[in-house]
């Protein structure tokens, strides 16, 4: 029988038990402070009521009803499953090569190449929509897909460059001279070597990429016109103008969809791990 393992050692002090407990206490209401907030919204969205209140009078499934028979929601869905994995797929494609050709290549300069590359993660999104808004207007590229796709991936390209050049720090590159050398030409090295050993560098880059594009909204403000209105878009309209539970029930469908996303993260994060231990 296999006796369960002692909290703490026979040598803690009372203080250090104490400190044990608090720490974690601390640690429960900062993540019950952050996530409240966020969980709060979900009751609403089975609500009764015409109005986000508390308490509420009575249950009810006639706002996510609203939210799959309105025309105005349809389109914004099916715009943003348009826009954000096209824009996934760019960003992924230019990011994983971004970061292949900084991490091989050594030239002046690259730490400034480098930084510019992730400045949409740093630059307030405002700036980054008026500057975007400004550059594609005059080519004709505001209000269209392609547009929004090219602006979307801009915003998505620094999260996959950031992890897939994380990835590669651990990548053995005489792996790719040895197959050079057996005859291998660049491109089949690529898919045969590189890629599967990066591959959940780039996946989580993706995932990063997509949520990101799936979530934007100040920069949609900008370049997307009656046409191209995406579901983050339709709620700010929404709110703005008249503020209903189909708001709530959105954002319940979104808080799932994002927490996925986080859990196929995670689970890629620990099958690396896992590897690399094994490696």
């Amino acid at each position: 029988m296999k006796l369960a393992r002692p909290l703490f050692a026979p040598h803690t002090s009372l203080v250090e038990r104490v400190w044990y407990f608090v720490l974690r206490g601390m640690a429960v209401l900062t993540l019950l402070y952050l996530v409240m907030p966020v969980l709060a919204i979900v009751p609403l969205s089975f609500s009764s009521s015409t109005f986000l209140v508390y308490p509420m009078p009575g249950w009810s499934l006639r706002w996510y009803e609203n939210l799959i028979t309105s025309d105005d929601w349809c389109m914004a869905a099916k715009n943003s499953f348009i826009i954000a994995p096209s824009a996934t797929i760019v960003a992924t494609v230019l990011g994983t090569l971004a970061a292949i050709g900084l991490t091989k290549a050594e030239f002046r300069g690259k730490a400034l190449l480098m930084a510019i590359l992730i400045s949409p993660m740093i630059v307030p999104v405002v700036v980054v929509g008026v500057g975007m808004y400004l550059f594609f207007a005059p080519l004709g590229l505001a209000n269209t897909y392609t547009g929004l796709i090219l602006a979307h991936a801009s915003l998505g390209v620094p999260f996959v460059v950031t992890t897939v050049a994380a990835t590669l720090q651990g990548f053995n590159h005489n792996l790719v001279r040895a197959s050079l050398s057996l005859g291998a030409n660049p491109v089949k090295t690529f898919f045969r070597i590189t890629l599967p050993v990066i591959a959940p560098g780039v996946i989580s880059g993706a995932l990063f990429a997509f949520a990101t594009s799936f979530d934007e909204v100040v920069v949609t403000l900008f370049l997307a016109g009656a046409d191209q209105t995406t579901l983050p878009r339709q709620m700010f309209t929404g709110i703005r103008e008249n503020i209903t539970p189909t708001i709530a029930a959105l954002a319940t469908i979104l808080i799932l969809f994002s927490t996925s996303l986080l859990l196929a993260l995670e689970w890629l994060r620990g099958r690396n791990a896992a590897r690399a231990v094994r490696a």
